[in-house]
């Protein structure tokens, strides 16, 4: 760690939080585009989940004020982002930059508009639009608008989303906000813990919404994503066991949760019939409901 962080930050501080895990040629790419933001974070927090492989070389050479967090147990991307977070507060920052080691923002002005867009709309998070890192025109992850899914940002419409945001790519957090919504539940490990920490930020009734005069980039996640029925429909098909494991278990936990319980029987018609009318797969249906009940009961051991 760096002496530096003993310093009184300064009013309306920005503290960046990046997690990472063996990925130091990207994290270094993120960190140069962070370090170079018109408007300069005050601190930064990196929590590093592999120093097996450490990235603390990557991150004493970024140019200001920084933490390097080495977790010798790997906390996943909801336990990281909770640690960094919890630390962030800690410092007294008033924002909190959320980025992930594999993004990076589009551009140098991506903070200083957030934090114009959050000031004028009086938001308690704002995020970017998450813009798929080799076609940034198009969406990194598909957005459903009642049963239309849009895959480009020229289909979004206005400049600004009310109560939709991606809570781990550029979002911005006031810290009071964290006060009523907490931090990512350390259990999902990954995989569904920026929708649970959503499902807080819409229960809380604060105002937030994704800005979209500014992007993040991020390698595109849409192929996971499987059309049905002429694309009105989709369902998350993972390509590893690992990655089904904690998607399918960490939903059943979300489906069992206020708020989210009125489309858990849509889930099972939706699943069961890309498992055994599209795949044609009823052992992979069987699996899933295996997995979502799992989670429902909270079940939450590792793979």
């Amino acid at each position: 760690m760096m002496a530096s962080e003993t310093r009184q930050l300064p009013g309306g501080a920005v503290v960046g939080v990046v997690v990472t895990r063996h990925r130091r040629e990207l994290l270094a790419d993120s960190l140069k585009v962070i370090a170079a933001q018109t408007r300069p974070v005050d601190h930064l927090v990196v929590v590093d989940n592999g120093p097996d492989d450490s990235a603390r070389e990557v991150v004493e050479n970024y140019p200001l004020p920084h933490t390097y967090l080495p977790s010798h147990r790997n906390l996943g991307g909801a336990g990281g982002f909770a640690l960094g977070m919890l630390h962030a507060l800690s410092l007294g920052a008033d924002w909190i930059w959320l980025a992930d080691d594999d993004g990076r923002p589009a551009d140098e002005n991506v903070l200083a508009i957030l934090l114009e867009e959050a000031e004028k709309r009086d938001l308690a998070e704002i995020s970017p639009v998450v813009s798929n890192i080799d076609a940034p025109d198009k969406l990194a992850f598909p957005l459903r608008r009642g049963l239309t899914w849009k895959r480009s940002q020229s289909e979004l419409g206005a400049d600004f989303l009310p109560g939709i945001a991606s809570l781990m790519n550029g979002a911005l957090f006031r810290a009071s906000t964290l006060d009523v919504v907490g931090v990512p539940d350390l259990r999902l490990f990954f995989r569904g813990d920026e929708v649970e920490l959503h499902r807080r930020l819409v229960r809380s009734g604060l105002p937030f919404g994704t800005s979209l005069k500014t992007k993040y980039l991020h390698p595109d996640g849409s192929d996971e994503f499987k059309p049905m029925l002429g694309g009105k429909f989709h369902a998350q098909d993972p390509e590893n066991e690992v990655k089904r494991y904690y998607t399918y278990r960490n939903r059943g936990y979300l489906l069992s949760q206020p708020g989210m319980r009125k489309i858990g029987a849509l889930e099972i018609v939706r699943f069961g019939l890309y498992f055994v009318g599209v795949k044609r797969d009823p052992k992979a249906f069987l699996q899933w409901l295996k997995l979502v009940r799992q989670g429902r009961a909270e079940k939450f051991y590792r793979y």
